[in-house]
């Protein structure tokens, strides 16, 4: 069982960053906005399908696919801790290009080719340092402002350094430093700006229309390797993990152990993989935090962290945050790779948290207000698998509502919820002060209510 603090209100958006929209495909589509600047055409994808509302399976815990540090520590559940490590120097001067993606044969040109034509200048190197430590990300370019959306972990070399230095390489091999707007640990999102012209910002998709089996493609670095393009489906979507917090000790705090039920009551439970690892630093105690994902079986590995999740019309659907990986324990010191379980944040639930950011500096996530666990099977006729209440914060946002304690939350803003995970998943992915519907079961009988959520701290 989780038991809630009462949250710091967290302050919210004027309203959408201007600079920050939603893009689609060029074709026959009207001018692209000025903000997403002019891209290549590409070759008619897939048509557009049904949204995936619904998910299933049980919450995964998994690591941060982190930029920086080295292998300390595991994690339960066959997942551990995935980190990768990088020179701590920092250089100043310009270094050779990112690879363009080389067309040798335009008669044979695919889908994945022209997908990554289109997305590839968007997409940029981001190096980290602080002290002797440092590690390497990636970031996608959300404006010509020179704003820059990225991981917490990465910016924070996973929470060990709350003011690192940050660089920024760009597509035609400039380097900038760059400046962090604000981070936001509960999702962790982070968006970062440089001072740079001529820069070609992302077009967003649509996540909530992604499918399974449709392509995924992966921009990045991984392992250093800046322009690399790896490709795969959409192997599931809606799934819930938990993931360490890159929160640093003077930063922004996480949710922790909430009782939106960030973690499930008798699960897996993490080691902190990152605070020995981190010489010279001084790392926060690592909470763990629930995110909704997409999975993908494209070839993720470290250094792939705040890179693009692309789809076949070249269109940014998701952040590369996260890889399971197996067969690593607490002792080891091997790198861990690509096992073909990679995960990457919602292009829409990413934007609304960058436009928050930019627009206030921070972001704001929605709290119910009740302790939950995972419901367990009492007797074979009245199970229900959902996140039971436990208890009921007098005032909040679940009280509000007329929730009670023995119910039973089968769903959040059109989202299953099967276990706690998942409840906390749901709410924090909602701005602070949204109104959604959330179904849940008394006595057998299933209900629905609208419920106005407060602000996580």
């Amino acid at each position: 069982m989780h038991t809630e603090t009462r949250p710091t209100p967290v302050a919210h958006t004027d309203g959408p960053h201007p600079a920050i929209q939603q893009g689609s495909a060029p074709q026959g589509s009207g001018p692209v906005p000025p903000a997403f600047g002019a891209v290549p055409p590409v070759p008619p994808g897939r048509p557009g399908r049904p949204r995936d509302r619904k998910r299933v399976g049980p919450a995964v815990f998994v690591t941060c696919l982190v930029a920086a540090g080295l292998l300390g520590g595991g994690v339960a559940s066959g997942a551990s801790a995935l980190l990768h490590s990088a020179a701590a120097k920092t250089t100043t001067t310009a270094q050779a290009a990112i690879s363009p993606v080389i067309v040798n044969n335009t008669e044979s040109v695919n889908a994945v080719t022209a997908a990554a034509q289109k997305a590839s200048p968007s997409v940029v190197t981001i190096s980290v340092s602080s002290g002797s430590s440092g590690g390497t990300g990636s970031g996608i370019i959300l404006d010509t402002e020179g704003h820059i959306l990225t991981n917490t972990h990465v910016v924070t070399l996973d929470g060990a350094a709350a003011d690192a230095a940050v660089e920024v390489r760009t597509h035609d091999g400039q380097v900038y430093k760059a400046t962090v707007v604000g981070t936001d640990p509960l999702s962790d999102l982070a968006v970062i700006k440089i001072d740079a012209q001529g820069l070609t910002p992302a077009t967003l998709g649509d996540s909530g229309a992604v499918n399974v089996g449709d392509t995924a493609i992966a921009i990045g670095a991984p392992l250093g390797l800046s322009g690399t393009v790896t490709d795969g489906i959409v192997s599931a979507v809606n799934r819930t993990i938990e993931t360490a917090s890159s929160a640093t000790s003077g930063g922004t705090s996480s949710d922790g152990s909430s009782s939106d039920g960030s973690s499930s009551q008798g699960g897996s439970s993490s080691q902190n993989p990152f605070g020995s690892s981190q010489q010279g630093l001084s790392a926060s105690a690592q909470d763990s935090i629930s995110i909704n994902v997409i999975q993908t079986d494209a070839a993720i590995n470290p250094g792939n962290s705040g890179g693009a999740l692309v789809n076949a019309q070249g269109e940014i659907i998701g952040v590369n945050v996260a890889i399971a990986s197996a067969g690593s324990s607490s002792s080891s010191s091997a790198q861990s790779g690509n096992i073909g379980v990679g995960f990457s944040i919602p292009i829409n639930q990413a934007k609304r948290v960058a436009e928050e950011i930019i627009s206030t500096g921070k972001a704001t996530h929605g709290q119910l207000g009740l302790s939950v666990q995972d419901k367990t099977s009492g007797s074979s006729s009245d199970f229900t698998a959902g996140a039971e209440v436990a208890s009921v914060t007098a005032g909040s946002a679940a009280d509000k509502a007329g929730l009670k304690a023995g119910d039973v939350v089968t769903g959040l803003a059109g989202r299953t919820v099967t276990d706690a995970s998942e409840l906390t998943a749901a709410a924090r992915e909602q701005a602070a002060g949204a109104t959604v519907k959330i179904t849940f079961q008394r006595d057998g009988q299933e209900q629905t209510a609208d419920i106005t959520l407060g602000a996580a701290s």
